[in-house]
This record gives C-alpha cells, structure tokens and sequence, in this order.
C-alpha cells in the first residue's frame, strides 16, 4: 500500500486482528486496534506501535467513543475492519437464546453500530470496509447454526454497504477465512481433540480438519491479514461488495467426490 493512512481493526488482540494491525503498521500506517481484553491489545500496540483502544464493539457508546478517539488522534479514518467475534457451537435446537442473542450482538450488532459510527468519515476519505467473516458464511457444517447464521449476515451487510455506499467512493468486500490458527480456533480444536480421543492433540486437530483441504493444512492469520491489506489498497480499487475466500482451496472441494479420494480415511466411530 502506499501513503500514510488510518486504519481501525477489531479484535485486534489476538490472530488475524493482530496480523492485520501488525501488516498495516509495517506498511507506515496509523492503527488503532480495538478489543475487550486490554493486556493482549497493549501487547499488540507495544510491539506493532499501534494504538491500543479496549471497547466492547457492541457497545453503542463505546463504539462512538472508538470512533471518535481515532479521528481525535490522527484527523481522519481511512478503512475498518471487522474482525472481532465469537463463536457458539450448536444446531438450533441445541442453542441457547442467551447464546444466540450473544453471538448476534458481537458478529452482527457490533460491526452494524462500528458502520453507522465511522461512515461519516469513511465516506469523507471514500474508504474501505473490510469484514472478516468465515467460509462458514458459504459453506455449513454441523452444529454451527448461530456462529454460521452472523456470518452470512454481516457478509451480506457488507454487500449491502458496497451497494449503497458505492457511488460515494466506499467499499467494502469480506473475507471468508477457512481454518486458521488463531486463539479461537485453537480452543475449538483442543475440544476436537478431547472429544475424539486424538493423541495428537490440537496438532493432529487441525490435521483431521484439514484432511480435505486441498492445501492440507490449515492457514496462518499474516496469511489473511495480507488479503485484508490488498483488499484496503488502492490495488483493489475497482473491487467492491466482493467475497475473497482465504480458506486453503477447502471450498473447492465438492462433498459427493469426497468418497473417491483413495487419500481420506474416515476415523472409526467411538465406542
């Protein structure tokens, strides 16, 4: 990317939020990062020189706050990425309201309060929007209703910011990350592991989750953060309302030839 520019990124703590602060900070731009935990940020902020901001993005008044102490430091507000979420396992009929509800409110409800805080300004500096959502927005999986249900959505919502916004200059595309080692995902699979007896743990974890995946493997978060760097760029300047799946080629794969891949071995059920 070239030319100074303010860049604000959601949970920013950990994984793919802190990739991205980390890229955009080594590419010469002002980062603010955002988050619930204030140790992780100030970690992030103390090696990457951004500046850390702890909010709960769900939160109406923090969000303006957030909004407003980025402008105050650096006069302006060049892109937004939303990265902060949770996930809550489940079909519907397992899931909690309480759950949903919360769930809703981080992925959802907070990227929503964060747009309508820092459109103003985007539009000022014609912007770009960045949210990061999952593949679980395209492709399902069991037990994942409510984390897969505000994907979609906030994928969708950003469409929807490219159609509205996008004769004033804004845009905005979404990433669908696949697997990617992050502190989620890691606790996901720690699980995985426990509940299928994996002696391997979380490593053989991701092994198994990956065993369809056509890169065999899962992703490194400086791996999506560079696809959310392009997309911020002027590089990307003709793309708008667009999904960049960053999921190793897993989407690729079709289900019904899954049985004809002499390679993948399905484990023994448990007793």
């Amino acid at each position: 990317m070239t030319g100074e520019r303010v860049f604000l990124v959601t949970g920013g703590g950990t994984g793919i939020g802190a990739a991205t602060a980390r890229l955009l900070r080594a590419d010469g731009h002002h980062v603010v990062i955002a988050g619930r935990r204030p140790q992780l940020l100030h970690q992030v902020a103390a090696e990457t020189g951004a500046l850390a901001h702890p909010a709960d993005v769900a939160d109406p008044e923090a969000v303006c706050e957030l909004v407003e102490t980025t402008v105050k430091a650096y006069g302006r507000l060049d892109g937004v990425v939303l990265n902060a979420g949770i996930g809550r396992g489940g079909a519907v009929g397992d899931t909690e309201v309480e759950d949903w509800e919360e769930l809703i409110r981080t992925n959802l409800t907070g990227p929503f309060l964060l747009l309508r805080a820092a459109l103003p300004h985007l539009l000022k500096t014609r912007g770009a929007v960045v949210a990061v959502a999952s593949v679980a927005a395209l492709r399902n999986s069991v037990g994942n209703a409510a984390y897969a249900t505000s994907k979609a959505a906030l994928l969708h919502m950003c469409r929807s910011l490219a159609v509205d916004y996008g004769p004033q200059g804004l845009r905005a595309n979404a990433v669908c990350p696949g697997w990617v080692r992050t502190e989620m995902a890691d606790g996901r699979m720690a699980r995985f592991a426990a509940e299928e007896e994996l002696a391997g743990g979380v490593e053989e974890a991701y092994a198994e989750a990956s065993r369809l995946t056509p890169a065999r493997r899962p992703g490194d978060p400086a791996e999506v953060a560079a696809a959310i760097d392009w997309l911020l760029s002027p590089a990307a300047s003709y793309v708008n309302g667009s999904v960049l799946t960053v999921d190793g080629g897993a989407t690729a794969v079709g289900v019904g030839g899954a049985a004809f891949d002499y390679r993948i071995e399905a484990r023994p059920p448990r007793p």
